[in-house]
């Protein structure tokens, strides 16, 4: 197979077809990729691309993943078991490659991109491995200044469905992917419906990631992210109005604001005491400021898994854990 990445703006692309037609090139966050046929070898650098992968059915082309934030989806036990794990966070340059790759698949820029941790671009561009970024990470979005980044335009799940798409563009099973935008377009209309049923309105919430520090300012979703589309899709309103994807708020802040439900992130990962779930609850009981929010004392914090409020193919969970929420809302007042 071989193999080609070509400056920005060199073709579009691929019109979308019932089967791939080769020489493919794919314009991917910055770059056009091209493939004369389908990769046979691709290695996974973050858990929701290898999930996307697992959906599309291509669980026999992957030959490590990496970057896991908690267990793999339940449908995909059995399959992952069979799949090298090269590293739970970060591989290093050389274990990806001795996997022999014809496509590196990336979640995030800060693993490979201009600066990766893991490799850069032109590192693996060198040895002609392409790198397919998640578009969620790059399409309007600013990674330069490190951390998290900051988000110029919103995100939406077309980013996601974007990724899908291309996936299964590259890999020659483009009606597995339409069969599963399909199917995850109709879990947004059907939480969408569920919220408007419940008749309830002008509703508010923040979303905790974690902190550096139980007391310390917290990391809360920031206006233009996953979480914020979460919010914004289902009429709810996020309090905080920052521009960047995780910023630290205080507790008073929050509080001043006052808002309806608080959801609170929950992962196999512990970076952070606060990593854990029960760690937050704990703490919202018990502060003297958080304990006196509504959204505690009225026992409407929402245990979310941390990656459904993350720009991953699990998002589509996180609106529909916060659609009930909301349900749940409606029907206690």
């Amino acid at each position: 197979m071989a193999v080609g990445v070509f400056a920005a703006g060199s073709m579009a692309s691929a019109a979308s077809v019932s089967a791939t037609e080769y020489p493919l090139q794919i314009r991917n966050c910055g770059t056009v990729l091209q493939f004369d046929s389908a990769p046979d070898r691709v290695v996974s650098l973050g858990q929701s691309t290898t999930e996307i992968l697992y959906s599309l059915g291509l669980a026999d082309k992957v030959k490590g993943t990496s970057v896991w934030f908690g267990p793999v989806m339940d449908e995909f036990k059995d399959v992952n078991a069979t799949v090298p794990r090269l590293a739970d966070n970060d591989p290093g340059f050389e274990t990806v490659v001795a996997q022999k790759p014809q496509l590196v698949a990336t979640q995030y820029q800060w693993h490979v991109g201009p600066k990766g941790i893991v490799g850069t671009t032109e590192q693996f561009s060198e040895l002609s491995i392409p790198v397919y970024t998640a578009p969620a990470d790059c399409v309007g979005k600013d990674n330069t200044g490190g951390g998290d980044g900051v988000r110029h335009d919103d995100f939406t799940m077309n980013l996601i469905y974007q990724e899908i798409t291309d996936l299964a563009q590259i890999f020659n099973v483009e009606d597995r992917g339409e069969a599963l935008i399909a199917k995850l377009h109709a879990r947004e209309a059907r939480s969408l419906e569920q919220v408007k049923a419940s008749g309830h309105d002008n509703v508010s919430a923040v979303f905790w990631f974690s902190s550096a520090e139980i007391k310390s300012d917290p990391y809360v979703a920031g206006k233009n992210g996953a979480a914020g589309y979460i919010a914004g899709k289902l009429g709810v309103t996020n309090i905080i109005d920052s521009p960047e994807e995780w910023p630290t708020v205080g507790w008073e802040t929050i509080a001043r604001a006052n808002p309806d439900i608080i959801v609170i992130g929950k992962m196999g990962r512990r970076r952070f005491p606060a990593d854990d779930w029960q760690v937050k609850m704990d703490f919202l009981k018990t502060d003297p400021v958080t304990s006196q929010m509504k959204a505690v004392k009225n026992g409407n914090i929402v245990v979310m898994d941390a990656q459904s409020m993350d720009p991953t193919i699990r998002l589509i969970e996180g609106i529909e854990t916060l659609a009930e929420a909301v349900e749940r809302l409606s029907a206690s007042n």
